[in-house]
Parts: C-alpha cells; structure tokens; sequence
C-alpha cells in the first residue's frame, strides 16, 4: 500500500497550530519540552481533562511515565508577553534535559502535583495521568485536569508566528538538535515493523 505522503501531511499539518509547554517532575528533577501535540480529552465540562503526546526519545516522556503527572502551558501572542513566550518556547525547546536543567532558567511555581507551573505562560492546566497509549515511537498521556489558571487575556500564541520571530541560529540549532529524536523515531517504527 502507498500513501501520498504530501497529502497526508498538509491535511494533518493543520490540526497542530498551537505550542504547547509540557512540565513535569520526577523525584527531585523537573523538566519540560515543547510540543504539537496536544489537547482537550473530554466532553464533559466539568470534568476536564487533556492530552499530550511525547516522543520517547526525550527525558519528559520517561518523567511522566514515572510520575504520572505534567502540566500543559499555552503561550501568549500579547504584545508585552510575546518576548516571555519565545523565551519559553527556546528554552525548553532548543535542548534536551538529558543534557542538564532547563527549568532553573525560568520562573517557576509548585504546582499542586509539584509539577513546575511557568509563570510566564499565558495559561495551563495540571493532570494526573488516567490513561496512555505507547504508539512505536511516541506516547499518548491522558490525565485528569487537577488544577488551572490563566495568566493573560491575550491571545494564545500559534507556531506560525512563533517560529517567524525566533532567530535563524536558534532554528538551525533546533534543527541539529531534532535530527536524533527524529532517527529515533524512524528506528522504534522500523523495529515494530520488523515485528510484524
């Protein structure tokens, strides 16, 4: 069976418009990455919950599966927030936390799972995970809103925008960066296949 790769990609390209924050601790260790893949995991309103996805390759992953438990942060697009929101997003997206801390460099508060909440976030949510899906290469965490609050009354930031205003050395260096969890990615899909 073939696909059209192109197709299948400008049809899902669409659905992931917002970067997302995820925090989390394990033990003594806090961390976080950016991610695409997010979003709400319920229809009942008063019963919240989101969903993350996380590749394995990152420390993140290993935390959440360990603690069961990540808070999701949305970005700002406002004016005077925009300069926090990019930091947010370089910081926890241009390294890996194998490589050492990341969090110290931002400011921070407890939140009630002990997860780092961003204060400089335009918003977020705190889980407890309910429910996973191990997906080859990726995870899909579930969990159960457990805390929230909303910082700004801005819009959100989407990736588009973001992107356009990061500097070019950043990006090259994000792409450097990005090049092993991609081949890793690659690699866990052509084992599961192998299998199969």
């Amino acid at each position: 069976m073939s696909i059209d790769v192109a197709a299948a990609n400008a049809v899902l390209a669409g659905l992931r418009p917002f970067p997302v924050a995820v925090t989390s601790v394990d033990g003594d260790f806090v961390n976080g990455l950016m991610s695409l893949s997010a979003g709400a995991a319920s229809i009942v309103p008063e019963l919240p919950r989101a969903t993350v996805s996380l590749t394995k390759y990152n420390r993140t992953h290993d935390m959440l599966v360990n603690s069961g438990v990540f808070a999701m942060h949305m970005l700002s697009a406002g004016e005077d927030e925009i300069d926090k929101s990019l930091e947010i997003l370089m910081t926890l997206g241009g390294s890996s936390g194998r490589d050492g801390d990341k969090i110290s460099k931002l400011r921070t508060k407890r939140g009630v799972t002990g997860a780092p909440i961003l204060l400089d976030a335009h918003s977020y949510v705190e889980c407890r995970i309910t429910g996973s899906l191990d997906n080859e290469e990726n995870t899909i965490f579930v969990g159960d809103v457990v805390a929230a609050e909303v910082f700004s009354s801005a819009k959100r930031l989407q990736i588009g925008p973001a992107w356009a205003k990061l500097p070019p050395e950043w990006i090259e260096r994000y792409e450097a960066n990005h090049e092993p969890q991609l081949q890793h990615a690659r690699d866990l899909r052509a084992a599961a296949a192998r299998q199969s």
